[in-house]
Formats: structure tokens, C-alpha cells, sequence
């Protein structure tokens, strides 16, 4: 923040800008894995590079950080709070934090980073909200603002009434969208289908590895539109992005999914091994913090103090 390593307790920002009053900021997160052989290495960061510059411009946020700082001030992060048992997921913010209706905006870039647990994520149980997704014209899903998290974090308190752990959010056409924080993806008849962006889904680059993943398993995979019901008679769902990874779904609305059908398994087993690097994989990209960022690094795990 701000350029440089901060404490938790002293990354603040004022009340008055724009960032808190309005939810003016655009964000990414990445994901981080340890190799087999030591090295870690954080997932396709020119890409979320690429689409923070998107979402800055849809939103007017200025962003003055060069990939390469981008990319620098991930690697300071990750080396001052990598542990060798726990995986690192990072979100990077860009806050307005001067300026008031699109006039005289200021922007920092901010980083966090989060301890995750090295596993494959349990199975879960997916619901469909009676929220809905905004259409383009009024706060468009392409881009990855805070505010589009409003009526995620509205599905999710719903889904907990009904013991789900994530939702489905519709299209303003009654169409599949997008879960609350991850895209979706169907299984009918051995081929994998997914809402394309035109529907209300994020431009998700998870999802572009495991429909190259797919492709090289010679597994069909198809983009066109999802009508709800299809969700309640598909073989098998699950859900897609970058801190989601690959989920499992073992029940839509209480309809409980075949738990013969291996197809999405197969992909979410290829897609740990390229993301790990055990079986690399020409769509995963890896950015490895080397032993140079480590000891460039002179914050303690416990001073930056990672949350989760």
C-alpha cells in the first residue's frame, strides 16, 4: 500500500473517498501454489494484470502501475509471508482514494495476501438465488469492480438459510449468469458447457485453463446460454475461478447430481497438476518468486500478518 509493505492495522483509508463512500475500486485475485520440487509459483499474472487495466478503464480509474511493479510488489508480498505449508491467494485492489465523481481521481494500488490450505476443495452445495445479475447497461459483470460483489454477498446470506454454500445468479432473461464469486460450469451428455460473458459472467481466466485443460483431453467444451432448469437435470456442475479453483457440486436446489459422473473430476485432478506444476501445461503460466525476492524481503510473516 501506498508503495510499500505496510501492517495490517496501518493499511487505512479515509472515510471521505470514494473507495468507501461509492465502492469505487476494481480488484484480482490470484492464486499461488508450491511446486513439488520447492519453488512457488503465483498463476497467470500478466492476464490479471491485463484485466485490473480492463475493469480501471470501464470504472475511470487511473492506473499508474506498470506490469512490472505489479508484478514486483506481489513477489515482495509473497515473500514476506510465504510458509511452506500453506498455498497464497492475493487480492490486489485499486481504490480511488481522491477525487469525486469521476473529477481529480486518485488510485492505489493495494495488495493483501491470504494463507490457504494445500487441498483439493470439498464438494458443495449449490443454490439458485433469487437475486439477479445486473445487466451490462447498468453495472456490467466485465468488470471486476467491488460493487458487483453487493448482490453476491445478498445471494449468499439467502443461500445460508437454505444450506447451500454458494448460488447461482440469474440473468435479467431468467438465464444462468454466474455463482457469487466463480463461473459455472455443466455437465450434459460428456460435454461441459458455460455461460458465455454476454450473459452476465465475469471474462474469467480460470475458466480459459480448464476449457484449454478440456480441449487437450479431448473433452467437448461449448459456450452458449444455460436456462435454469437445465441446472436442475445436468450430470454434473461445478464452479470456476480463481479462489474457488474447481469445485464439485454434489446437489442444485436440493436435486441431488449423479455421483457416477467423473467428467468434471478428471478436469479438476488435471487442473491441480498444472497449477502445481506436476504435469505442466501450456494454458497455466507461472511466475515463480525466486530466492531473490525472498531475500530482498525484509518483513517478517508476522509483521504483514496475512489474513485467513
Amino acid at each position: 500500500m501506498g508503495g510499500g509493505l505496510r501492517l495490517w492495522k496501518e493499511a487505512t483509508l479515509h472515510v471521505g473517498c470514494e473507495a468507501v463512500t461509492r465502492a469505487l475500486n476494481v480488484f484480482e485475485g490470484l492464486k499461488g501454489y508450491w511446486k513439488p520440487d520447492g519453488p512457488f509459483g503465483i498463476v497467470q499474472l500478466r492476464q490479471h494484470y491485463e484485466r485490473l487495466c480492463r475493469s480501471a478503464r470501464l470504472l475511470h480509474i487511473p492506473i499508474d502501475s506498470s506490469f512490472e511493479h505489479y508484478r514486483d510488489a506481489i513477489a515482495k508480498l509473497a515473500a514476506a509471508l510465504l510458509t511452506p505449508d500453506s498455498d497464497m491467494w492475493f487480492r490486489t485492489t485499486l481504490y480511488a482514494i481522491e477525487g469525486q465523481w469521476g473529477e481529480g481521481t486518485v488510485a492505489d494500488l493495494v495488495i493483501t495476501a491470504y494463507h490457504q490450505d494445500k487441498k483439493v476443495p470439498d464438494p458443495i452445495n449449490l443454490g439458485i438465488s433469487t437475486w439477479r445479475r445486473s445487466p451490462d447497461v447498468s453495472l456490467p459483470a466485465r468488470a471486476k469492480a467491488g460493487a458487483n460483489y453487493q448482490v453476491a454477498r445478498l445471494a449468499r446470506i439467502e443461500g445460508r438459510t437454505r444450506g447451500c454454500q454458494d448460488m447461482v445468479l440469474l440473468n435479467a432473461s431468467g438465464r444462468v449468469a454466474e455463482a457469487t464469486g466463480s463461473c459455472v460450469v455443466m455437465v450434459r451428455d460428456g460435454t461441459v458447457f458455460t455461460p458465455p460473458a454476454t450473459e452476465g459472467a465475469l471474462e474469467s481466466i480460470t475458466l480459459d485453463i480448464v476449457e484449454a485443460l478440456a480441449h487437450s483431453m479431448e473433452i467437448p467444451f461449448i459456450r452458449r446460454p444455460i436456462d435454469r432448469t437445465e441446472l436442475l437435470v445436468a450430470d454434473e456442475i461445478a464452479i470456476c475461478g480463481t479462489l474457488a479453483e474447481l469445485v464439485l457440486v454434489e446437489s442444485i436446489d436440493g436435486f441431488p447430481l449423479n455421483p457416477e459422473s467423473r467428467l468434471l473430476r478428471s478436469l479438476q485432478n488435471r487442473f491441480f497438476r498444472a497449477a502445481r506444476d506436476i504435469e505442466p501445461h501450456p494454458s497455466v503460466e507461472l511466475m515463480v518468486v525466486s530466492p531473490e525476492h525472498m531475500s530482498n524481503s525484509k518483513a517478517k510473516p508476522a509483521m504483514a500478518n496475512s489474513r485467513g
